[in-house]
């Protein structure tokens, strides 16, 4: 018989939440975190994307979270991205419908001092990203004394992101007697080290084997020879748009991005936009808005932005470029065939990322089939810098092959001033020396010997 809600001893109020949300039955992480959360024991969570985490950790933690009018926050939650925390801000307050609860969202690009006003009013959950909530911690803005359980939500983000240092002063500034609760997609050997040094016996629910692919995702990949074919490829894919509904497409990063963008702005100008770090928050937002909303169809992000997004009925997800980290590639296509709904994955590979492809494979133990190219796609021999083989002047006869490998001009020999090396001796002897006079005027001995 399938768990419902009311079997996890949930208050009133959060049934009635969960009711007006239109959920009856918990997903299997939900279910098993539950009692290990509340007992109070630091806890690893492995689960995939769109499982369900958020309310994982924090239907135990609205369970037993009291009311009190101290204005000292009891619970951190910490994320990557700006835009998963107000993902999660938005998931809290929809559970806590029914509650008398304060929760703040606080991250970098936002303005600090309307922040630290927000706190001053007293919270009981803060939800941030750890550069700024260490800026806040440094500026005694936020005083992180009452602090009861820390939640880390996506941390083998916040580890690829380079977060590891700002983590770590963290942890200096939090009461050393607290609950640790993780949430992850991957296991790493970042994430365990972590775990390892700061989390004590911590009890590890783990409900998916990394890299399992989801089984309502269709995946098929196509062999193209470069990017400006790929930009061919996809084009010609985007042209049905009754199939095409809702598309995602991923890039490896920034540069990819606004290329894509640029390649594919004339024909679809009206129907694509891109995300990605270097964007400002409210372009990022209105990006997201509109591509969720529907009035854009298409929205090019980098993998950076893979797990801040919660959007619905995606129908493709396309892998424009081939992730180098295969865990990339699961959470890439974990934002399509979510809520029993069939989505479709689509990966480009060339050459140069048959590697990628392979170790993708490995960890998924499946072998992605391949779709045969089509014949109405044009092969494109225009390459990006980063494709275009590396010129050497070969040919030139001023600059001879001896003349490409010969020091430059940085292997020069030392000037005679910079050759000079340490003798040793006394200082001041070398300077009397020199300069036939005492270094200083009180030595009157010298002067004496030499007027003799």
């Amino acid at each position: 018989m399938q768990t419902t809600f009311h079997d996890l001893n949930l208050s009133t109020q959060l049934l009635n939440a969960i009711e007006d949300l239109g959920f009856t039955h918990p997903t299997p992480i939900q279910e098993q975190a539950f009692s290990v959360v509340r007992s109070g024991k630091d806890i690893v969570g492995i689960a995939q994307t769109g499982t369900g985490k958020t309310f994982a950790y924090m239907m135990p933690i609205l369970r037993d979270l009291k009311f009190t009018e101290q204005k000292h926050p009891r619970i951190l939650v910490l994320v990557p991205t700006r835009e998963l925390v107000t993902q999660v801000v938005e998931e809290i307050e929809k559970l806590a419908n029914y509650i008398t609860l304060r929760v703040l969202g606080v991250y970098g690009g936002a303005n600090i001092n309307v922040q630290k006003r927000a706190i001053l009013q007293g919270q009981d959950i803060i939800v941030a990203t750890p550069g700024r909530l260490y800026d806040l911690a440094l500026s005694k803005a936020l005083n992180m004394k009452s602090i009861q359980k820390l939640v880390i939500d996506e941390v083998d983000v916040m580890l690829d992101l380079g977060f590891r240092f700002q983590l770590l002063n963290i942890f200096d500034i939090l009461p050393e007697r607290r609950q640790n609760i993780m949430f992850s997609a991957t296991m790493t050997q970042d994430v365990d080290a972590l775990i390892t040094d700061f989390f004590k016996a911590p009890e590890k629910v783990s409900i998916a084997v990394s890299g399992t692919p989801l089984d309502n995702i269709a995946q098929c990949y196509y062999n193209v020879p470069n990017f400006y074919t790929k930009v061919n490829l996809l084009n010609f894919l985007l042209k049905d748009k009754e199939t095409f509904t809702k598309v995602l497409v991923f890039v490896g990063n920034k540069r990819s991005a606004d290329r894509l963008f640029a390649a594919l702005d004339e024909s679809y100008a009206d129907e694509i936009c891109v995300i990605h770090s270097n964007k400002t928050q409210n372009y990022r937002e209105r990006s997201i808005r509109q591509f969720d909303d529907g009035m854009n169809r298409i929205l090019v992000a980098t993998d950076v932005m893979a797990r801040g997004l919660d959007l619905d009925e995606i129908s493709h997800v396309i892998n424009f470029d081939t992730p180098s980290f295969p865990e990339n590639y699961m959470h890439r296509i974990g934002r399509t065939g979510r809520a029993a709904h069939e989505g479709q994955s689509m990966l480009f590979v060339t050459p140069a990322e048959e590697e990628n492809k392979a170790d993708i494979e490995t960890l998924m133990n499946y072998e992605i089939p391949e779709i045969e190219f089509p014949s109405e796609v044009e092969i494109s021999d225009q390459l990006t810098p980063e494709e275009r083989p590396e010129e050497l002047e070969i040919y030139n006869p001023l600059k001879t092959q001896k003349d490409e490998f010969a020091p430059g001009p940085a292997f020069h020999e030392k000037s005679e001033k910079n050759s000079k090396t340490n003798q040793g001796g006394s200082y001041r002897r070398e300077i009397a020396k020199k300069y036939k006079k005492p270094k200083t005027r009180g030595d009157k001995n010298y002067n004496k010997r030499n007027k003799r």
